[in-house]
């Protein structure tokens, strides 16, 4: 069921307005049909204006006409104008990301390396719009800026979203234990400390050589 705006002024103009049941105007309104009997009653929402719900774009007169012929007919609202345009559209290929923080990504690879290595490069390439040749040159110092990257967090960096990067961790947490049993990794903490914070914490690495050691050779 749809949220309704106002249900208890809605609820209140079906009441004073149709032959509807306590069941179905709870229904429709997302209410207990006791407080809806206690609307009838004068005892809940009084001084309430009714809001007609038909006028509003939420319900059709056709819908309440069915509803008072069937009383175990449950109302449908009406869908709200241009609601396609507000539907998240599911992203079909590699993340966009606009110029000005392209040269960012490799500090980001570099972070999420070292934070959370039980990603695989399709998730941070997924994450942060790269491509896995990027993420491996960073990985492996071959990338021609490997002695500028400074390891730093993608969400501040504004490259993805906090609730994005939690999404792809929790995809990766059995691989990550798996890690952690066989000591690949060291234990991770319930929750990473903010990257304000992390950046403050003496010895933390700053540059790809303090992070994966110096290349050989």
């Amino acid at each position: 069921m749809a949220d309704i705006l106002m249900p208890k002024a809605t609820a209140v103009w079906l009441v004073d307005n149709t032959a509807l049941s306590f069941e179905q105007i709870a229904d429709f309104c997302n209410l207990h049909h006791l407080e809806v009997k206690g609307i009838a009653d004068g005892d809940v929402a009084a001084g309430v204006r009714g809001a007609d719900p038909v006028s509003g774009g939420q319900l059709s007169r056709e819908e309440i006409e069915k509803a008072e012929k069937d009383p175990t007919y449950r109302m449908k609202p009406l869908a709200p104008k241009y609601a396609e345009l507000h539907t998240p559209q599911k992203r079909k290929g590699p993340r966009y990301t606009p110029l000005s923080r392209r040269q960012n990504r490799p500090d980001a690879i570099a972070w999420l390396v070292r934070n959370h290595p039980e990603l695989t490069d399709g998730q941070i390439s997924k994450l942060i719009g790269t491509t896995k040749t990027t993420i491996e040159a960073v990985r492996e110092r071959r990338h021609w800026n490997s002695a500028n990257i400074k390891p730093t967090d993608p969400v501040s960096l504004g490259l993805c979203s906090q609730i994005e990067l939690d999404e792809q961790v929790k995809k990766a947490s059995s691989r990550r234990q798996k890690m952690e049993e066989e000591g690949r990794v060291e234990r991770a903490e319930d929750t990473l400390k903010p990257a304000d914070e992390a950046e403050e914490t003496p010895g933390s690495p700053t540059t790809l050589d303090e992070l994966f050691g110096k290349p050989k050779g």
